[in-house]
């Protein structure tokens, strides 16, 4: 679109409004609106007294913003001034300025709505990612997906943020939780610049933007200042009307260990879940991979329901069986890729999928063989540490290598409550921080599996 001086533009824009609102709201309103700056991301009108900014800015911002994007395509932020405050606005940036810095969003252009597979499992969460996009502030504020690593939250997150910054001139961030915490605990000894600096370049960072998207919030848990810091953020951007993604591995209410008023801002828009795909999901999602790759022409139907079946829980898990089929196939080059060669190529990575063929007994025998106690003292009512940190290790194995609940384990761990179940995957998740011996313990359980 051309650019618009902003004569023409005000013309174009009180014509438009004139539409939409009675004759008297009209004059009462928007009758004596001049525009005085407008930059790349903002537009500042004059108005004559101090009710017009407040009529305007309560009751009649949402009609304003969608007109000047009906008319522009730029989401603007508006702002109203009074004919002594001019004198105070910064001055006023050419649109379309070259020198202008480049905004990173961090986001992956390749993941997108197109290519994200639907089934039952995640239709929710897509028709939810799919409601913010087109409405980013006004619907689902914040939107929080949880599920199963390897489920496809962060594909969807990424989809969201593109469709939103192809459609829009909304500044879109995305950043993992680990990446957000690195940053804030740098701010007390940043390299070369003064902490009030670093401070307020961290702020602008994540506060100047329209949507912000935080991958794996959970690994806040124990980070009491990072919380802080994320609790000021998320308030500073919801205030503003500014969306806000989130991901997680657990749903708000099982993050126990997150400040209270947090988990509960967290529910003030949308928590969906996304579960572990089902078989034709998953056959679906094969066939969406494969597409237009060496071996679409080449695979046969009962190739793609093995690598389904044998990857049950996991689509980065299904990814790398695809790429090292691909690979195999490659060196091979086979005229048809039938059963019999897709076991071939894929019989070493998939004997490694212990996460697909655990089950809660297997892990409990496995962790009681391990320290030389029985499945009856995990089960029971011992507290001792000789039994209570095995216990423990074993619901975290249960809850990271199998697809049950936290209800669920607890009910096979002598029938205990979810929460006592979180308490142990959050402290062994805690412990694993700085314990190189229980990581170690940890990977020979699991090769016993």
């Amino acid at each position: 679109m051309r650019f618009l001086e902003k004569d023409e533009l005000l013309k174009m824009f009180l014509d438009n409004i004139f539409t939409e609102i009675n004759p008297a709201s009209f004059h009462a309103w928007f009758n004596d609106l001049k525009i005085i700056t407008i930059t790349d991301t903002k537009i500042t009108f004059e108005v004559p007294m101090e009710i017009h900014k407040k009529m305007l800015g309560d009751n009649y911002y949402n009609l304003i913003e969608q007109t000047l994007f009906n008319i522009t395509n730029i989401n603007y932020d508006i702002s109203f001034v009074l004919e002594e405050e001019i004198k105070t606005l910064p001055e006023e940036i050419p649109q379309n300025d070259t020198n202008q810095k480049k905004f990173e969003s961090n986001l992956n252009p390749d993941l997108n709505f197109e290519n994200f597979v639907v089934g039952d499992t995640n239709r929710l969460a897509k028709v939810a990612a799919m409601a913010v996009a087109e409405a980013p502030g006004r619907i689902h504020n914040p939107l929080f997906i949880y599920g199963k690593s390897g489920l496809g939250k962060t594909h969807l997150m990424h989809a969201i943020g593109n469709f939103i910054t192809e459609n829009s001139n909304r500044k879109v961030l995305y950043c993992t939780c680990d990446e957000f915490m690195t940053e804030y605990t740098n701010i007390a000894n940043p390299d070369n610049k003064n902490t009030i600096e670093y401070a307020t370049e961290f702020k602008n960072k994540y506060r100047n933007v329209d949507v912000l998207i935080i991958d794996d919030i959970q690994y806040l848990v124990g980070a009491e200042k990072t919380q802080q810091e994320f609790f000021n953020t998320f308030n500073y951007l919801h205030q503003s009307n500014k969306q806000i993604i989130i991901s997680s591995d657990r749903s708000p209410d099982d993050l126990k260990i997150l400040e209270e008023r947090l988990r509960s801002r967290f529910m003030w828009g949308l928590p969906v879940d996304i579960y572990p795909p089902d078989f034709d999901l998953r056959c679906r999602i094969i066939r969406k991979k494969i597409e237009n790759t060496s071996i679409a022409n080449l695979i046969k139907e009962e190739s793609i329901e093995y690598i389904a079946n044998a990857c049950q829980n996991d689509i980065r898990f299904l990814e790398g069986a695809i790429n090292r089929l691909m690979a195999y196939t490659a060196m091979i080059v086979p005229k048809t890729i039938d059963l019999e060669f897709t076991c071939e190529a894929l019989k070493d990575f998939v004997n490694k999928n212990i996460y697909s063929n655990n089950n809660i007994t297997k892990i409990q025998n496995a962790v009681a063989s391990h320290y030389n106690i029985t499945i009856d003292d995990l089960k029971g009512k011992k507290r001792s540490n000789k039994v209570a940190h095995p216990r423990q290790l074993a619901m975290y194995l249960c809850r990271i290598e199998t697809d049950e609940t936290f209800p669920r384990i607890g009910l096979e761990f002598g029938g205990r409550d979810h929460s006592t179940v979180i308490f142990a995957c959050d402290k062994i998740e805690k412990e694993l921080q700085n314990n190189a011996e229980l990581e170690r313990t940890i990977k020979e359980i699991k090769s016993k599996l």
